[in-house]
């Protein structure tokens, strides 16, 4: 059995060893969730635009913990994933076998069913490193923490995810084995309305499949 932790996949890598297919274009699963059109309140508005001045203001400065902590969690909070049936976690092992690979990591952000514990992943949030520092294969990452969804969910239904690269945000579907990723968002200008729009439409997802 050959073992390999989160960090080091790189997305090539996943599509040789397991077979996945990416779509660079026509991928409707990720097409639909771009379209979303959620409304947003004058209130919502206001506290997105602030945020979005805080990180043009500040990204290139903050390192990963101040991006997550001034940036990340007030934007995800607007959102508010906590629901009886589901909630957010935060620095979460996940671990299976897939193919003749053993991986293991901590996941940044996933939105899932549980109490204590996630048992059933939705949604992925990679908070990457802060904008000058890429040593590593973002998207390989948030790949392989979904394909390890994948293998724990019962349900068999698109997962949703999204990496963080300083102001850059890239959203991610896979859907069987295939996936596409969207051009970036910049969350430090009006694009965080997009963002915004795009992290609650999972929620809705989230609420549908559960039924609640």
């Amino acid at each position: 059995m050959k073992k390999r932790k989160f960090q080091d996949w790189e997305y090539g890598q996943i599509n040789k060893e397991f077979g996945y297919k990416r779509y660079y274009e026509g991928f409707a699963l990720l097409e639909s969730w771009q379209q979303a059109d959620d409304a947003i309140s004058e209130s919502e508005k206001t506290v997105l635009a602030q945020l979005a001045k805080r990180l043009f203001y500040n990204v290139e400065a903050w390192n990963e913990d101040e991006l997550k902590f001034f940036f990340i969690s007030s934007l995800t909070n607007l959102v508010d994933f906590q629901h009886t049936q589901y909630k957010a976690f935060t620095q979460r092992k996940f671990a299976a076998v897939i193919g003749e690979w053993q991986v293991n990591g901590v996941v940044d952000f996933v939105v899932s069913k549980g109490e204590q514990h996630p048992e059933q992943p939705f949604f992925f949030l990679h908070e990457y490193k802060q904008e000058r520092k890429r040593d590593n294969d973002p998207l390989g990452q948030l790949l392989i923490e979904m394909l390890v969804a994948q293998q724990q969910n019962e349900a068999k239904y698109p997962l949703y995810g999204c990496y963080v690269v300083g102001r850059n945000y890239f959203f991610v579907v896979v859907n069987g084995k295939e996936y596409a990723v969207s051009p970036e968002y910049d969350a430090s200008s009006n694009d965080i309305m997009a963002i915004f729009r795009m992290f609650r439409w999972v929620k809705r997802f989230i609420e549908t499949q559960l039924g609640v």
